[in-house]
């Protein structure tokens, strides 16, 4: 089996039709369905949070089998995405596409159970302290993309669960739990 660092590559991914759009239908459901979970698994376990269409990405090119997707190919494959709400278009013209492979509840979910393992009911941290700091090391909430990280908050906090207060910069937003 082909691995990509330590990421363990799908049998698909060596096989040339896969690398071009199908024109029957089937296939090409068949096809977007694996290329969506391959991303997704990838994303995830690398944790990799924006892909750009224009940039390289390890996922769109074997060079065993010298076959890349085209932009419409891949375009279509995040579209999918996004239609399943797994992902979202950070501009208009579709160059950059933010990858969520947990869901904003999902991640919401996870926060709080971060919160409540680690004792931080009632404790305030700092945005960056849950994105970068000792405590969030060896979880899914280290390295997360401060735009998830965000929006999981504010859905938390519209829940009751926080409060978000602005500091002076970016860098110490804080967050008070009230879980």
């Amino acid at each position: 089996m082909q691995k990509l660092g330590d990421f363990k590559l799908p049998q698909f991914f060596n096989y040339p039709p896969y690398f071009t759009l199908q024109p029957v239908r089937d296939t090409r459901e068949k096809q977007v369905q694996l290329w969506k979970e391959l991303i997704l698994d990838y994303c995830r376990t690398q944790k990799i949070f924006v892909i750009g269409l224009e940039e390289e990405f390890p996922l769109f090119s074997n060079h065993l089998i010298e076959r890349s997707l085209s932009n419409e190919a891949r375009e279509a494959f995040l579209s999918a995405l996004v239609s399943e709400g797994r992902a979202e278009w950070l501009d208009r013209g579709h160059r950059k596409c933010l990858i969520l492979w947990h869901r904003i509840q999902d991640w919401a979910d996870i926060l709080l159970h971060f919160v409540r393992d680690n004792g931080f009911e009632d404790s305030v941290m700092t945005v960056e302290e849950i994105r970068t700091g000792v405590e969030s090391r060896g979880t899914e909430l280290h390295g997360i993309d401060r735009t998830i990280l965000m929006r999981a908050l504010k859905l938390l906090e519209h829940k009751g669960k926080l409060a978000i207060f602005k500091g002076t910069s970016a860098d110490d937003e804080g967050v008070k739990f009230s879980v």
